[in-house]
């Protein structure tokens, strides 16, 4: 971890008096509220350990660098993000009702807790300007389209999708996915008219074939 201390003193704190397994919840939780909020490059390790409410010489016994600290955030992130998701569309049997779930899931943490949402936003940007992250968050990738992947293989075996339209629904539930996140996270009201307007457009309420010209 690139240190804010003067050169030679970096060394590992002792853990704090308090319980370990809460200090490094802190640690995540602060984390990923800074990143979230500027990125990988500007955050110092001075901010994460004052976030934490720990000194910086005691962040070092709980992870080796700001890089690591990053990806131990994405790894926290993505597993509270798809432990809801897959509750989600366990309770339902449909492509649009497992759809439905997933969508429902991601409004509710993003209620509770925006870090979430505006980390993963941050991540894909951090990416692009991070060739060490990139590197690094390419599992993410792969579990994220795998579970795209099984929400429409359900829509294929229910007859909702057809099995040519695969790849077309799988790009489709993507966007939306990112979209949600990228776009209207920053706002409950606007996240939650988005989720409403896709479910529209899924069941055919909101737009519909133009009508057969008269004659």
């Amino acid at each position: 971890m690139a240190t804010d201390d003067k050169p030679g003193s970096r060394r590992r704190g002792r853990p704090p008096a308090t319980d370990s397994a809460a200090t490094r919840e802190a640690i995540l939780a602060g984390a990923r509220k800074l990143f979230g909020e500027r990125g990988f490059g500007p955050v110092t390790n001075k901010d994460l350990a004052a976030a934490a409410g720990i000194t910086t010489g005691a962040l070092y016994h709980y992870v080796e660098s700001k890089l690591d600290l990053y990806l131990e955030v994405n790894r926290d992130m993505q597993s509270q993000i798809y432990e809801q998701f897959q509750k989600a569309e366990a309770s339902e049997h449909t492509f649009i009702g497992k759809l439905e779930a997933v969508l429902e899931a991601a409004h509710v943490m993003n209620k509770q807790d925006p870090t979430l949402a505006r980390f993963v936003g941050v991540v894909r940007t951090d990416i692009r300007r991070h060739p060490e992250i990139r590197e690094r968050l390419h599992s993410s990738d792969e579990r994220r389209e795998e579970f795209f992947l099984r929400l429409v293989d359900c829509g294929t075996e229910t007859g909702e999708i057809k099995p040519e339209h695969r790849p077309l629904v799988r790009a489709f539930v993507s966007l939306i996915l990112v979209g949600l996140t990228e776009g209207n996270s920053s706002s409950i009201e606007r996240h939650r008219r988005a989720i409403d307007s896709v479910l529209g457009v899924l069941r055919g309420e909101l737009v519909s074939p133009p009508p057969e010209p008269a004659g």
